[in-house]
């Protein structure tokens, strides 16, 4: 790996990473209503659907770039369509945290996984992303191995950090007006994002 090429690289996605968006809503509002294990179920779901996207990314990145329209208006909708009916649910169930507990450990996987495989930004940005951090004297497959490995890792570690935290402070949360609260809150936060994913438009 070229070190400064690949130091740049850490610094961009740490930055990407800790800037909140549907995963980490999801992750946040299911450690508060649920506990801690809900979340780190889903963040483990979250985590393999960022794996499986990448990965894609990184061993198709000419198809990619050469279809990325279509991946992102396929995405961009079904993503869109995915976080507004999570949103819908959220607003519907807020306060009723006790209710969903008998919701399976596979819902919640496949929760995560849907939300990370669901996030046509995460396709557009690292296909224009990755190549930027290639040193052309080296083979590129070991470095994109290497990126998208890292890339997981870290976004797996902060999204458990996530769940922890908001498993920690599920008692005060669970009052009844909070619980309420925050419901409707990350509701509205999941259809905010659904509605500015179907309004997003892909830079040429």
């Amino acid at each position: 790996m070229n070190i400064e090429l690949f130091t740049a690289f850490l610094l961009i996605t740490i930055v990407l990473i800790i800037t909140p968006g549907p995963i980490v809503t999801l992750i946040i509002s299911t450690g508060v209503l649920q506990g801690r294990r809900a979340a780190l179920t889903t963040a483990a779901g979250a985590t393999l659907g960022n794996a499986v996207l990448l990965a894609g990314i990184a061993s198709a990145l000419g198809w990619v770039h050469a279809h990325a329209d279509l991946l992102f208006e396929a995405l961009r909708w079904t993503g869109a369509a995915y976080l507004i009916w999570l949103g819908i649910q959220a607003w519907r169930h807020a306060g009723e945290g006790d209710a969903r507990l008998t919701e399976t450990g596979r819902a919640r996987f496949a929760r995560g996984i849907l939300v990370a495989l669901s996030n046509p930004k995460t396709i557009v940005f690292f296909t224009a992303f990755l190549p930027q951090f290639l040193d052309p004297k080296l083979p590129a497959g070991p470095q994109l191995a290497v990126m998208c490995v890292v890339t997981v890792i870290l976004a797996g570690v902060s999204d458990c950090a996530w769940a922890v935290a908001a498993g920690m402070g599920r008692a005060w949360f669970m009052k009844p007006k909070r619980a309420k609260l925050l419901g409707r809150l990350s509701g509205t936060v999941l259809i905010g994002g659904g509605l500015w994913l179907s309004l997003a438009r892909r830079s040429s």
